[in-house]
């Protein structure tokens, strides 16, 4: 299936680029794109005004997806505190977690040329966040 977000992913698109790859569609591709009108017709828009799939109330998009398609692992709803957290600084769930994933994924949006590469590290990031939120959790 076709994703497609904006450009310039950081917290909460990028964990949502995980998720949909691990759990909800292992052959993802995505379109990135400046504005809206680029996106394809086909795409699924996710973390954009007015799709379906993102903020909604006070939930990051990342959390809209857990709601939406029933993920109930433990281990991925405090990924998406952690990720809340970060993406909308709120404190909601004061997770400590949070302020170091905001730095690593800045820091990786100034070392990676593009959103295609930086999800593609970032992934590698939220596998070690679930390993290591496992051996505490599970």
């Amino acid at each position: 299936m076709l994703w497609a977000t904006r450009r310039g992913c950081h917290v909460d698109r990028t964990a949502c680029v995980w998720l949909i790859r691990r759990y909800l569609d292992g052959e993802a591709k995505f379109h990135f794109f400046a504005d809206p009108s680029e996106a394809p017709g086909e795409a699924e828009l996710f973390d954009v005004a007015g799709a379906r799939l993102s903020h909604r109330g006070d939930d990051c998009s990342f959390e809209t997806f857990l709601k939406d398609y029933g993920l109930e692992d433990p281990v991925l709803r405090e990924i998406g505190e952690i990720v809340h957290d970060a993406d909308l600084m709120d404190e909601k769930f004061g997770r400590p977690e949070s302020d170091g994933l905001d730095a690593i994924v800045r820091g990786m949006q100034l070392a990676l040329p593009d959103d295609e590469a930086l999800t593609h590290h970032t992934d590698r990031l939220y596998d070690g966040l679930y390993a290591y939120l496992s051996r505490e959790t599970l």
